[in-house]
């Protein structure tokens, strides 16, 4: 098992592919976090490497710049 803290960025990053190849849950995941702007996921559910599920999802409302 690895342990978190020895957890290694792949070695293409999602952001340097072309939207065209993204598979269409990470253009929907990162399409959401865009539109969030300010918020948390708590829980971010990945199988076969792609995103399934946002469980809870909070927003954060600021009030003052």
């Amino acid at each position: 098992m690895i342990s978190p803290n020895k957890l290694q960025a792949p070695a293409l990053s999602v952001s340097s592919l072309p939207d065209r190849s993204q598979h269409p849950a990470w253009r929907a995941f990162v399409r959401y976090c865009a539109e969030l702007q300010h918020g948390e996921i708590e829980l971010l559910k990945i199988q076969d490497g792609l995103p399934v599920l946002a469980e809870v999802v909070r927003k954060k409302v600021k009030f003052a710049p």
